[in-house]
């Protein structure tokens, strides 16, 4: 009985430890990168692809084209071409680029799916009223985990 009561003392440490998560002011950065993932879980790369695909999720389609999402209409021309991301950067570096790009780009207007302050005046929608309460990140932890999972797999062949 204590055998099997320790197990399930282990295991709880092991799912809460899983589920821990980093908290968007809670990010350290070490020139742009994000060494530590934010949720302990290792990310889908089929789920980053729908994120990144699609318009009311991610929304990168917009910005970046990939010959891999070359299916998905209207890609943009406006960020650099995702062919390849994953043998440019390793996935510290992308994990920084997708919480906060300015970290390491400072120019860019890619926006920071992972941020909760430091913006110049956000507003309610267009309603040309400042925002009524804190706004949440673009993407959640795990979505930034799925997104940097896919891109770490658009490999230079």
């Amino acid at each position: 009985m204590k055998r099997i009561a320790t197990c399930f003392v282990v295991l709880g440490l092991t799912a809460s430890a899983a589920m821990a998560e980093v908290a968007p002011g809670s990010i350290q950065f070490e020139e742009g990168a994000v060494a530590q993932s934010l949720t302990g879980t290792s990310g889908n790369p089929a789920e980053g692809r729908t994120i990144m695909t699609t318009k009311s999720v991610g929304n990168c389609v917009s910005c970046h084209a990939a010959t891999d999402y070359a299916d998905v209409p209207f890609a943009g021309e406006v960020g650099p071409l995702l062919d390849g991301a994953g043998s440019r950067w390793d996935e510290a570096q992308l994990r920084g680029l997708v919480v906060n790009p300015k970290m390491t780009f400072e120019g860019t207007v890619m926006p920071a799916f992972y941020k909760v302050d430091g913006f110049n005046r956000p507003g309610d929608a267009f309603t040309g009223k400042a925002a009524p309460a804190d706004l949440p990140p673009l993407l959640s932890a795990q979505q930034v985990e799925d997104v940097v999972a896919y891109l770490m797999t658009l490999k230079d062949e």
